[in-house]
């Protein structure tokens, strides 16, 4: 039987949906007003006349990005690295979860302990730089993905889920059947831990398209630049040619400084989409 909702239910899915419907809006409407801003003329955005809709609409933004040909480059260095540095995140996160979640892994829990400490206390920058120039992995793919290749709090929580929906019981039965470590944690937990496979993989690919600090400390060649470097550049630019041109007359310096903005959304919505 279908059971009716009482008065006081109906009043709370109402209320409960208004709220979330406006933390929606909250939440959303920040990321339309970039889209609609970037296309819409800089004089109505500055003067505040853009709020539902593009008004005056306007590409130039694009088109100073697109113009620099190191953009697309960036795109083909950001796709490499989360790709590949995400795939070596995965790896090396199974192999330190798993160990750390069998409950007969000798010297378990002095291993959890040291990788605990590291999130507290860190060599530092310069320390960290002093090791990467040493291996030589300055201005290579390899500063990319090697000093970040793996997070300890991703470890965590993934040694959490496998201890917790990963029965022991499986494990006995896999063995019985004659399968070694390797097989039982490619053919039996990998299959059963998709959820936080895609959890952390997400975690750790979003934080390779978005870094451009480590670009920043290790690159040097122009080649190498992710698209985060790039449009970077590309705004700093800007603003130097604003600066350098300083001595126009007002009319002039007004329209860079409403391109320069302008720049700034579509640089945003370029990298985001």
């Amino acid at each position: 039987m279908i059971m009716r909702k009482s008065r006081d239910d109906r009043v709370f899915d109402l209320v409960n949906t208004v709220l979330l419907v406006l933390a929606l809006v909250i939440v959303l409407y920040p990321l339309y007003f970039v889209v609609i801003a970037s296309f819409s003329d800089p004089l109505e955005v500055i003067s505040g006349h853009v709020l539902l809709l593009p008004k005056g609409v306007n590409v130039e933004g694009y088109r100073m990005v697109f113009r620099d040909p190191d953009v697309l480059v960036g795109y083909r260095n950001t796709i490499f690295y989360t790709l590949f540095g995400t795939a070596i995140n995965l790896v090396l996160t199974l192999l330190a979860a798993y160990p750390l979640s069998r409950a007969d892994f000798v010297g378990r829990g002095v291993f959890s302990l040291v990788l605990t400490v590291t999130m507290f206390f860190s060599g530092g920058l310069i320390p960290t730089y002093l090791v990467v120039n040493k291996l030589h992995l300055i201005d290579t793919v390899w500063a990319m993905v090697i000093p970040n290749a793996v997070s300890v709090f991703n470890i965590i929580i993934t040694r959490t889920y496998f201890i917790n929906s990963i029965p022991d019981e499986l494990l006995e039965a896999a063995q019985l059947d004659g399968a070694n470590t390797a097989q039982y944690l490619m053919k039996v937990v990998l299959p059963l831990s998709k959820p936080i496979l895609a959890v952390i993989t997400l975690f750790y690919a979003v934080g390779h398209w978005n870094d451009f600090y480590s670009a920043l400390i290790y690159i040097n060649s122009q080649q190498l630049l992710p698209l985060q470097s790039i449009l970077r550049k590309l705004l700093l630019s800007t603003q130097m040619t604003l600066q350098i041109t300083s001595s126009m007359s007002p009319d002039e310096i007004m329209r860079k400084t409403q391109l320069a903005q302008t720049l700034k959304y579509s640089s945003i919505i370029v990298s985001t989409v």
